[in-house]
């Protein structure tokens, strides 16, 4: 079998080009390009009307966090051992305070946490 000749082409005519689009179909590239810079520009706004906090804030909220955890958890251990000494009960008052003095600093970090 022989290949077929293949049909002349123009000289002015490469394989690669190709006629372009009609007005319509243009269309819908730009409205996409022009409503992703509508919600670049709305990022950009509410970027600049609420800034992300500083790190010497950050730092500050979770020295903060560690402070509303460890204080509970401290004045129920030392009251629990105030408390046995008084009483002659050994350790089971500062165990049973201590924990729910951690319950009680987890509960209002996690307070905290939904306030801020």
């Amino acid at each position: 079998m022989t290949p077929l000749p293949s049909p002349p082409r123009s000289p002015s005519a490469s394989p690669s080009a190709s006629p372009p689009p009609p007005e319509d179909a243009r269309e819908p590239t730009r409205d996409r390009t022009e409503e992703a810079a509508r919600r670049a520009e709305a990022r950009d706004r509410a970027g600049r009307a609420d800034p992300e906090p500083s790190l010497a804030r950050r730092f500050g909220q979770i020295g903060i966090l560690g402070w509303i955890i460890v204080l509970p958890t401290l004045g129920g251990t030392v009251l629990g051992h105030w408390l046995d000494l008084r009483l002659g009960g050994g350790i089971t008052l500062a165990a049973a305070l201590l924990v729910i003095g951690a319950a009680l600093g987890f509960w209002l970090a996690l307070r905290w946490i939904r306030d801020q």
